[in-house]
């Protein structure tokens, strides 16, 4: 670590205590850009990193809604404006009872340099509530969505700040906090948030978005590497959304997944799995994962097991922040794996970033490999300034395309800056360039 990021990173853990991702988040990005300081002195010179290391805004709010017994709750709401140097805010909500500050913090970080990396004028930001959908009635989550959307909605708009989903948040959140923004500003504007429902303006393809676009994003490290999806078996951590969108994807490339995970353990079957049966039992019965195996004696399901000790090809952790360590890293080189997709933001430890590229083996960072999911908020956004509605194969080439260049932009500025096939320099560095030259163009603000 150099004296700039020792001393930089003294800064950020005493103005912010305990937020342990915030720190991790900001160290990664600090560590690859100081070599752009060597070109760009002016950068360092105007503090460019430091200004995007603070939010422009952040705002937090109490959440009060009445539950089926008639008690009154109260939650705690947040939304993190990080930078809007090349577009309006844009970033998810997240409800789910861990969420606090310093997560959205790093999420809202991140989301800079990812949005960045699609090319669309977007700047970053994030938000949610500590509020947990799971086990709550539909009568529940709607009392809790017009509440949070109360207050949101004096924050949001369509060239201010545009909210979309994320962990918790889906299409039945979406189209409850959409109404409500609805409902108190009497305008029908539907470029204030993405993830809608197809019929009040949504885009096709969004819900296969992330799992899809980091898909091919492998493909295309593959592809450079004269290698391919087809005839390799995969391993997917979760089970949620992008872990099923992936599974799609990567069969319809001729690739083989055998296993995906859920907090209360792993379903395996080397055959492959049933794609149509996990469809099933998440997307309409909202059943755990286990319950697979009712349906396939060929698959076994390890309690609390761990997925990285299944041997593969190419792994896709997409469930959550650093649930892959140093540990974890070094079993799936041994045992032969050769690329990582990270579906998840961050789902790497520092130790285990270090095993991957350490071993030279295609690792996309989340940034760049899981871009997929805002890039086609982007598309959203344009669909509804239009008035256009596409058709799901014009909207998935689009993305498509917007994920070849996100790994050509990363491959490029890895190779630029001394470090070629360094996926995770690369993305951090273009990433940073795109927001420092617009920060730079409109002054110290």
């Amino acid at each position: 670590m150099s004296s700039y990021v020792a001393t930089l990173m003294e800064s950020v853990r005493a103005k912010d205590p305990a937020q342990p991702e915030f720190h991790q988040a900001v160290e990664e990005v600090a560590d690859s850009v100081q070599i752009v300081y060597d070109k760009h002195p002016i950068y360092k010179k105007t503090a460019v990193l430091e200004r995007i290391i603070e939010p422009e805004r952040v705002i937090l709010f109490r959440v009060p809604w009445v539950d089926d017994q008639g008690e009154v709750q109260v939650n705690r709401g947040f939304r993190i404006e990080m930078n809007s140097a090349i577009g309006p805010y844009k970033g998810g909500l997240r409800f789910h009872p861990t969420v606090y500050l310093g997560l959205l913090k790093f999420l809202a970080f991140e989301q800079v340099f990812k949005n960045s990396l699609t090319t669309l004028p977007m700047g970053g930001g994030k938000g949610g509530s500590d509020f947990d959908p799971k086990g709550k009635s539909d009568l529940e989550v709607m009392k809790f969505c017009q509440s949070f959307m109360t207050e949101l909605q004096r924050h949001i708009g369509q060239f201010t700040d545009v909210p979309a989903g994320d962990i918790g948040v889906g299409g039945r959140e979406i189209g409850f906090m959409f109404g409500q923004y609805k409902r108190l500003t009497n305008k029908f504007e539907a470029g204030v948030i993405t993830g809608k429902g197809l019929v009040y303006g949504g885009s096709r393809v969004r819900t296969e978005a992330t799992g899809y676009g980091c898909t091919y994003f492998v493909e295309e490290m593959l592809r450079h590497r004269k290698n391919g999806l087809k005839g390799k078996k995969v391993v997917v951590s979760g089970s949620g959304n992008v872990a099923i969108y992936t599974t799609e994807k990567v069969h319809q490339l001729g690739g083989k997944v055998i296993a995906l995970s859920d907090s209360n353990g792993v379903i395996h079957d080397e055959r492959g799995l049933n794609l149509d049966r996990i469809k099933i039992l998440k997307e309409v019965e909202r059943r755990r994962i286990k319950d697979y195996c009712e349906y396939h004696r060929s698959a076994r399901f390890i309690p609390n097991g761990n997925i990285w000790d299944i041997p593969c090809d190419v792994a896709f952790p997409s469930a959550t922040e650093n649930e892959v360590t140093g540990k974890d890293a070094r079993k799936l080189v041994k045992n032969g794996c050769i690329a990582i997709g990270e579906g998840a933001n961050m789902p790497t430890t520092p130790e285990g970033v270090k095993v991957f590229i350490d071993a030279g083996i295609a690792y996309g960072p989340g940034k760049a490999a899981n871009a997929g999911g805002v890039a086609t908020s982007g598309l959203e956004m344009q669909q509804n300034a239009s008035r256009e509605a596409w058709g799901f194969a014009e909207t998935d080439a689009k993305l498509h395309a917007i994920m070849k260049n996100v790994h050509q932009i990363c491959s490029e500025a890895a190779e630029e800056f001394g470090s070629p096939g360094n996926l995770v320099n690369g993305a951090n560095i273009a990433g940073f360039l795109k927001v420092a030259r617009a920060m730079s163009a409109q002054g110290v603000v």
